[in-house]
């Protein structure tokens, strides 16, 4: 039977790994590669016309994001991110962001300030241009460099060990042109109160931002994920299933169950 995924053509650049890479999450996200498929290196390799190695390090990289797993004693494969479980992730990362940009409007230096205006920018062109790969490519890049700036490994680790979630989810948050207006003005209000220094702001307003794409990402599978009147978007509470926003023990045994299913926290 054919492999569903195409040969690579062989050139430098970029990188045969980071190309593989790129393939393999493409095919994760739209389903070719569908969750629970063992993935093999020597077929994967065979298909995309490379050798082993590049494929050894593609896997190595997805593995660290969420998006593939390893089984002791059975081999290499596609996760199973149901909705649930990309909900948990997403409000981790909602926490790890807000504690980033705090962390930025603390210490962020005038060429670290720099360096988020340049990536405002870029998201503003994006979204006059409404190009919506180009914006996600932007909003990657801003949040990239905000991560960078915070200088704290764990972070950092956490937040990259989390990207099966924003993978997943980005294309429902940025497939409506309202929503990719909002988000615009957004990312302006925490630029804002980064480079006023307002680190308690700034980590609400980003914590306010990530919450909101996450109940634009699961309106559809949990109702009870509805913005705020302050642009927060609560947990969904007990009576809906899920975690009560208001109880700091069922948040945090949510966090940690999200942690236990998979490697959604990178220590």
């Amino acid at each position: 039977m054919p492999h569903p995924l195409q040969p690579l053509v062989t050139d430098d650049a970029p990188s045969l790994a980071e190309r593989a890479y790129e393939r393999l999450c493409e095919a994760i996200v739209d389903g070719t590669l569908p969750p629970g498929r063992k993935l093999s290196e020597r077929s994967l390799a065979a298909a995309l016309a490379i050798s082993a190695q590049p494929i050894r390090e593609a896997l190595r990289r997805l593995e660290g994001e969420g998006l593939v797993e390893s089984r002791p004693r059975s081999g290499t494969f596609v996760a199973a991110l149901d909705e649930g479980r990309l909900l948990e992730m997403g409000l981790i990362r909602a926490s790890m962001e807000g504690v980033a940009a705090g962390l930025v409007a603390r210490n962020a230096t005038p060429e670290d300030l720099a360096a988020l205006r340049d990536g405002l920018e870029a998201i503003r062109a994006a979204t006059a241009a409404d190009d919506p790969e180009r914006l996600q490519e932007a909003n990657e890049a801003f949040h990239g460099t905000l991560h960078a700036i915070t200088g704290n490994a764990l972070l950092i680790r956490t937040l990259r060990a989390l990207r099966a979630y924003h993978v997943m989810s980005r294309g429902r948050v940025l497939a409506n042109r309202a929503e990719r207006a909002l988000a615009e003005a957004e990312h302006a209000a925490i630029l804002d109160r980064i480079e006023a220094g307002a680190a308690e702001e700034a980590e609400a307003l980003m914590r306010a931002h990530t919450m909101r794409s996450l109940a634009v990402a699961f309106s559809g599978t949990f109702p009870g994920l509805a913005a705020r009147p302050d642009g927060a978007a609560p947990i969904e509470t007990e009576r809906d299933g899920g975690l009560d926003e208001h109880d700091p023990g069922r948040r945090a045994g949510g966090a940690a169950r999200a942690a236990s299913r998979g490697r959604t926290c990178a220590a």
